[in-house]
C-alpha cells in the first residue's frame, strides 16, 4: 500500500513532535517537591549553629569547644551582617568544614548571592567545591527542606551535560555544575534562585570577577573564604608571602567592585615566623581582619616532671611493639596531678586509646615540640638549630630612615652603585656612604622598571629584550647597560646641606652567563669607564684560601677580601674579584647596627610594605658557619625555595664599592690587616743582590 506524499509528511511531522514531547518531559522538572520541615527550616535560617546541628549532624559529633562557638558566631557575623575574620586553630578544628558549611548555609537562604572560595591552589579550591556539592547532592535533608535548589541537583542524575537543558515550568534554570563552579538552579520564588558559588587559587586570575544572571543583571561576589592561603613551601618564601599577603589586601577585598565592601572569612594554621597566616592575624598589621589565634594547649601543666616520666614511658612501649598502654595506665594513675594547671581548647578531642583531651595534646607535644607549636598551637618556634643571628625580614623593614629616595644625609661623602646582571632584567642599587661605614640605601630597582610590586626574575614583564626592542640578548644587555648607568651615573644627588654629588664607583656583575666579554666591552667603551668596574664575586669558603693570602703582584690593588689584579696590557679593562661571603656577612651585620652607632645601614622610606620585596631579597640566602683549616667562615648558601637573591648581591656589591674608593671601618680593618716582619737594612740589601 502506497502512502500519499502529504500523508507521510503529516505522520512524520507528529512523529517529531512526539519526540519532542519526550524530550521535553525528560528536561522538565516541574513540580518541585514540598518542603519537608517548614519550622526546622526557619528555625535555621539566622542560626548557623542550629544549621550546623540540624543539617549536619553525621559531621559534627563531638559537643562544641568555646573555641568553636566563638567560631562559629563570627562566621555568621560575616555571613549576615559583614566584615573581616582571621582565624588560626589546631590542625583537625574542622574550620575548613565549618567554611564550607558556611558557603551553604549563605547560598541556600540567599543571604549572599555570589560566594567566592580561595585556596592556597587551583586545586585546594576546588577540593573545597567537591565536599560542597558532594553535599548538595548526597544530604537527605537538605533535599527535603530545600527543594527549591537541592531538587534540580538530584534531577541532573549526575549527568552534569543535562545542565543546559534542564527546565522548570518551560523555562531554563541556568544551572551550572562543574568542577570550579556552582549556579544553583534559577526558580522563581527562590530565595536560592541564581546564587553563584566559585573557586580559585589566590594566586589565580580572579579580578574582575562577576556573574551575570539571566534578567541581565551583574552580581560580583559578596563573601570570600578563604581557606589556608598559603602552602608549606610558600609559607617559607618571604617573597612569596608578601605576594599573597598583597593580593589579600587588594585584589581579594575588591571583589566586590567599586564602592562595596565584601565579607571575608580566613581560617589559617601559622607554619613559620613571620609568615602569611603569622602577620594577617597580627591585629597591628592587619586590623581589619581581628585575628584570632586558637591553641589546642591555652596553657600548659605545672608538673612537667610526671610528664617526662610519662612519655618515656611512651617511647620505650612503642620501641618494643606495643601501642603505649603502659603510658596510659601512668596517666590513669596520676591524672589528676598530671593536669593540674593544664587547659585544652577542645577537651573531647582525643584518640579512642586515650583518656583525655589534654593526654592526647601532650602526646602530639612529645612527638615535635616544633610542629606541635607550629601546627597546633600557631606560635611557631624559631628552630634553634638555625642561625640565631639569621637577619629576618621584619628585622630589615625596621631599618627605615624616613628619608626620601635619593635623598643623601649631610654626613655622607661618598656614593656607590652596583648592577646585578640578569638575562630579562638588570637589578640595581645606589647607597650613600659616611667615612666609617655607615649607609643609606637611597635607591634601587630594575630595568627596565617593573610596574607590580612583587615579581621574579622568572615572571618579569617588560623584559630587555621587550623594553630596548632588540632580539639578541647581549644586544639587549648591552642597550639596558647603556640606558641605565646614563641614569644613575648621569646625574647628580643633592645632599641635605645643598651639596651635589656623583656616584663615584658603580661594578657592575660580569659573570652571568655569557656576559663576562660583554660586560668588559661596555665598561671599556662606556663614556662612564672612569667610574665603571666589572665585579667577579668569589665563593671563598673555610677551606678556600682567603684573598688576603694571595701574594701582592706589581700593579695590584688589594683591600679588605678584594683584589684588583694588575692587567696585561693598555687596552684590558681593569675588574676586581672580591670575597661573596665575606662581604655579604658584612652588610648583613650593618643591617644589624641599631640607629646612631658607627657602621649602621639603613633603608629610605616611612611604609615598610614598599619594602617588602627588597626585605625578601636580603633574607633570600643563609649561612653556615664553617670551620676549617684554622678558619672560620660563614659560607651563603640559597634558601631551597630558590628566592631571587639579586638586591643582596647589589648591596653587598655597593659595599665592596665603597671600600674600593676608601670608606673604612676602622675596628675591622685592624683585625685583618696582616703583620710584617720587620726586615734589616742589610737583609734587604741580600735580597736586592739575589
Amino acid at each position: 500500500m502506497r502512502i500519499k506524499p502529504d500523508a507521510y509528511e503529516r505522520r512524520k511531522q507528529e512523529a517529531a513532535a512526539r519526540n519532542r514531547a519526550i524530550a521535553l518531559a525528560g528536561r522538565e522538572i516541574a513540580p518541585l517537591p514540598p518542603v519537608k520541615d517548614a519550622a526546622r527550616k526557619q528555625a535555621c535560617e539566622l542560626d548557623f549553629k542550629r544549621f550546623c546541628e540540624t543539617y549536619f549532624s553525621e559531621t559534627f559529633t563531638l559537643p562544641w569547644s568555646p573555641a568553636h562557638l566563638r567560631i562559629i558566631e563570627k562566621i555568621q557575623q560575616a555571613v549576615l551582617e559583614g566584615g573581616l575574620f582571621a582565624v588560626a586553630t589546631p590542625r583537625g578544628f574542622g574550620k575548613t568544614t565549618l567554611c564550607e558549611i558556611a558557603c551553604i548555609w549563605a547560598v541556600l537562604y540567599g543571604h549572599r548571592d555570589f560566594v567566592c572560595l580561595i585556596g592556597a591552589d587551583e586545586n585546594h579550591a576546588a577540593s573545597m567545591l567537591s565536599s560542597i556539592k558532594i553535599e548538595l547532592e548526597a544530604n537527605d535533608r537538605l533535599l527535603e527542606d530545600f527543594p527549591e535548589a537541592v531538587y534540580p541537583i538530584h534531577k541532573l542524575e549526575g549527568i552534569h551535560n543535562r545542565c543546559a537543558g534542564q527546565l522548570f515550568q518551560g523555562k531554563r534554570t541556568y544551572i551550572v555544575w562543574t568542577s570550579k563552579e556552582i549556579v544553583l538552579p534559577t526558580i522563581p520564588g527562590s530565595k536560592a534562585s541564581g546564587a553563584v558559588i566559585k573557586t580559585t587559587g589566590i594566586t589565580g586570575s580572579f579580578r574582575g570577577m562577576k556573574h551575570k544572571k539571566p534578567d541581565g543583571s551583574t552580581i560580583r561576589p559578596s563573601l570570600v573564604v578563604i581557606d589556608d592561603p598559603q602552602t608549606d613551601e610558600s609559607a617559607k618564601s618571604a617573597s612569596q608571602c608578601a605576594a599573597r599577603e598583597a593580593i589579600l589586601s587588594g585584589a581579594v577585598l575588591g571583589l566586590a567592585g567599586p564602592g562595596k565592601k565584601i565579607s571575608g572569612i580566613l581560617p589559617c594554621t601559622v607554619i613559620y615566623p613571620g609568615d602569611l597566616a603569622d602577620t594577617i592575624l597580627d591585629r597591628q598589621k592587619h586590623p581589619e581582619w581581628n585575628g584570632e589565634r586558637i591553641k589546642m594547649l591555652t596553657s600548659f601543666p605545672k608538673n612537667m616532671k610526671l610528664w617526662e616520666e610519662y612519655a618515656e614511658i611512651r617511647a620505650e612501649s612503642l620501641r618494643n611493639g606495643s601501642d603505649g598502654a603502659e603510658a596510659t595506665e601512668f596517666y590513669r594513675k596520676h591524672q589528676a596531678e598530671m593536669d593540674a594547671g593544664a587547659e585544652v581548647s577542645w577537651p573531647e578531642r582525643h584518640n579512642p586509646d586515650e583518656i583525655s583531651g589534654i593526654q592526647h595534646a601532650m602526646n602530639l607535644y612529645f612527638r615535635d615540640q616544633y610542629a606541635f607549636f607550629a601546627e597546633y598551637q600557631n606560635e611557631p618556634l624559631r628552630d634553634s638549630r638555625e642561625d640565631e643571628e639569621e637577619l629576618t625580614a621584619d628585622a630589615i623593614l625596621n631599618k627605615l630612615n624616613n628619608l626620601r629616595k635619593n635623598e643623601v644625609p649631610a654626613s655622607c661623602t661618598h656614593l656607590t652603585a652596583f648592577i646585578d646582571v640578569q638575562q630579562n632584567l638588570l637589578f640595581y642599587m645606589v647607597v650613600a656612604w659616611e667615612e666609617n661605614f655607615t649607609g643609606y640605601v637611597i635607591d634601587y630597582g630594575t630595568f627596565p622598571e617593573q610596574p607590580r610590586s612583587y615579581f621574579t626574575l622568572r615572571d618579569a614583564n617588560p623584559t630587555l629584550v621587550a623594553a630596548t626592542r632588540i632580539n639578541s640578548v647581549e644586544g639587549a644587555i648591552y642597550a639596558g647597560l647603556d640606558a641605565l648607568t646614563k641614569k644613575l651615573l648621569g646625574r647628580e644627588y643633592q645632599r641635605d646641606d645643598g651639596a651635589l654629588l656623583r656616584i663615584e664607583k658603580c661594578l657592575i656583575d660580569a659573570q652571568w652567563g655569557l656576559s663576562t666579554d660583554l660586560i668588559y666591552k661596555f665598561c671599556r667603551q662606556s663614556a662612564y669607564s672612569a667610574i665603571l668596574l666589572p665585579s667577579h664575586g668569589k665563593f671563598i669558603g673555610a677551606s678556600s684560601k682567603p684573598l688576603n693570602a694571595y701574594k701582592k703582584q706589581p700593579g695590584d690593588i688589594v683591600g679588605l677580601n678584594w683584589r684588583i689584579p694588575k692587567t696585561n696590557s693598555r687596552n684590558e679593562v681593569r675588574h676586581v674579584v672580591y670575597d661573596s661571603n665575606f662581604w655579604k656577612s658584612f652588610v648583613c651585620a650593618r643591617l644589624k647596627v641599631p640607629f646612631g652607632e658607627r657602621g649602621c645601614l639603613s633603608i629610605y622610606g616611612k611604609k615598610a610594605s614598599v619594602h617588602k620585596l627588597l626585605a625578601a631579597h636580603l633574607t633570600a640566602e643563609y649561612r653556615i658557619r664553617v670551620e676549617a683549616n684554622g678558619r672560620i667562615v660563614d659560607e651563603w648558601k640559597q634558601r631551597p625555595t630558590k628566592e631571587d637573591n639579586h638586591w643582596f648581591d647589589c648591596l653587598a656589591g655597593c659595599a665592596v664599592a665603597a671600600s674600593i674608593v676608601g670608606v673604612r671601618l676602622p675596628e675591622l680593618e685592624s683585625g685583618n690587616q696582616q703583620t710584617r716582619k720587620r726586615i734589616s737594612f742589610a737583609e734587604l740589601q741580600r735580597q736586592k743582590r739575589r
